[in-house]
């Protein structure tokens, strides 16, 4: 129910009021790009829902045009069920069209906002191309990468002139409380979120880590404007927003409780505190110690096994992985600590990763310039004295096996006719499932100094990036969200599910052609 109050010495009818704080910043603050995030319940949805309607009636009719997101349909529930609490308050004529077609809000104004599912990179299609000033996305670390998040930014538009489209009075004078052009219809994107989820650690990467909260980040780009016909400098902002349960008074305690209680201490922080310095709910993070797992660099010593492995990508990144295997002696590493692992540890002392550096983005090499690659970075190894002998033949994808044409050579075979062989991956039936787990027990077995252990040195950054914060399937709890850029752990599961693999000897890669 609306009420009236005096508001700077005038008594107007309120509909809705914004929860000073962090809700009243994020509903009325000008970036373009908005995280409001903190623990659970200080009011986001509202803030996202109200953030939108506070431009609905000045004048930008159908050129109004938003849409909130969620992984899932039943994920909108909650989103409706508030809108349909504060929307119609305003009996401004607004109705909500529920067909699955429809599922929108529309005024008799023009303007409309649409609730939908985008879970998957092929559901962008449905909105590619459409001019969306307002895009919110809901709870943005169910997402795994950014990669939605990124392809809606290309909807993120309007073809709103404030000259041409401002409404006018008959005799032509704008039909403004000031009798001037509106402005530019703001571009916004605006999610909430709680840290914990699969997208963790990419929305802490965009929003968390690149500033303080309430500190606006301006990336300035020349472009050329199609308006002015030359070419300007244009800063876009993004902002995140904190917010807490503790400012929002129409919270009950009983529901704070709850959070309080919450058995799971990872997503208790995350939750009743909005920390971002926790592990978020993935298949390593409950045992992967950064204090443990990562040692410094090493010269191999010349007894122990090493051997790398290789999961194949071109549009998507490689990965290839090099592995030392310990012989029970214990080595000193380059910055002075002596270190012991137990006999048959692995450890993976070097990568390479073939990523452009977008998300999921492969450098598109060939197997034969792959291979090249890899010859190139052992020569250099074998002479900076970090291994003293040639890796051997290692496991790789099947993939590169596969023959599609009986005349074309594999892309197993043009490696190895440039000098790098590989032997086909384990990826029978249930060798997934085993293979995370055979990574879990080793990164146990580091932890408490029991069995062979699993390590990597602190030059391995992707293997430091990828492993902490790999998100588990939500439907197959035992499984890894292939979802996410999991390309760099698939080659380090094959290389722990390599039983075939010995300790001190083996066949050589000759690279010989």
């Amino acid at each position: 129910m609306s009420e009236r109050k005096i508001i700077d010495g005038e008594e107007l009818e309120v509909s809705w009021e914004a929860i000073p704080g962090s809700q009243s910043l994020a509903v009325t603050c000008p970036c373009n790009e908005i995280l409001y995030d903190g623990s659970r319940g200080p009011g986001k949805t509202d803030a996202q829902l109200m953030r939108f309607r506070s431009l609905v009636g000045m004048g930008y009719g159908e050129h109004l045009r938003g849409v909130i997101f969620d992984r899932e349909y039943k994920g909108l529930d909650d989103i409706i069920a508030k809108s349909e609490k504060h929307f119609y308050n305003f009996g401004d004529g607004a109705r909500f069209k529920r067909s699955k077609s429809d599922y929108c809000w529309v005024w008799p104004t023009g303007e409309v906002l649409y609730f939908r599912q985008i879970k998957r990179e092929i559901d962008y299609q449905k909105v590619h191309g459409q001019e969306l000033p307002y895009i919110g996305i809901n709870e943005l670390t169910k997402y795994p990468n950014r990669k939605i998040y990124d392809l809606l930014k290309s909807c993120n538009r309007s073809g709103f002139l404030p000259e041409v489209h401002t409404p006018k009075n008959k005799d032509g004078s704008y039909a403004t409380p000031n009798g001037k052009p509106l402005p530019d219809l703001p571009l916004q994107m605006f999610c909430t979120t709680n840290p914990w989820g699969p997208g963790h650690s990419w929305v802490k990467e965009e929003f968390v880590d690149c500033g303080e909260p309430g500190q606006v980040i301006r990336r300035k780009t020349n472009v050329f404007n199609p308006r002015t016909k030359q070419r300007e400098e244009i800063i876009r902002t993004k902002v995140r927003i904190f917010g807490t349960y503790k400012e929002n008074i129409y919270l009950a305690p009983e529901y704070i409780a709850s959070l309080e209680n919450e058995t799971d201490p990872e997503r208790r922080k995350a939750w009743l505190l909005g920390d971002w310095n926790i592990r978020a709910g993935g298949m390593f993070n409950d045992i992967y110690k950064e204090s443990v797992h990562i040692i410094s660099d090493f010269s191999i010593p010349k007894g122990w096994y090493i051997d790398r492995a290789f999961d194949w990508g071109s549009s998507h990144p490689f990965s290839v992985g090099w592995y030392a295997v310990a012989n029970g002696e214990a080595v000193t590493l380059n910055d002075g600590t002596k270190f012991a692992p137990r006999r048959g540890s692995l450890i993976r002392f070097a990568e390479w990763y073939g990523s452009t550096g977008s998300v999921n983005d492969g450098l598109r090499l060939s197997g034969p310039e792959i291979a090249a690659g890899i010859m190139e970075r052992e020569m250099k190894m074998l002479k900076r004295k970090i291994i003293n002998n040639i890796p051997n033949d290692g496991p790789a994808d099947g993939q590169i096996f596969q023959v599609t044409q009986s005349d074309v050579a594999t892309i197993g075979s043009k490696m190895a006719e440039e000098g790098i062989g590989w032997n086909p991956a384990d990826k029978s039936a249930g060798s997934r499932i085993n293979g995370w787990q055979l990574i879990r027990d080793m990164l146990t077995n580091a932890v408490k100094g029991e069995g062979p252990g699993l390590y990597f040195t602190s030059s391995c950054k992707y293997a430091r990036k990828f492993i902490p914060d790999t998100p588990r399937d939500e439907e197959n709890p035992d499984d890894v969200d292939t979802e996410t850029e999991d390309h760099l752990q698939d080659e380090l599961r094959y290389r722990v599910l390599d039983a075939s693999r010995k300790l001190t000897k083996g066949p050589k890669t000759t690279h010989v052609k």
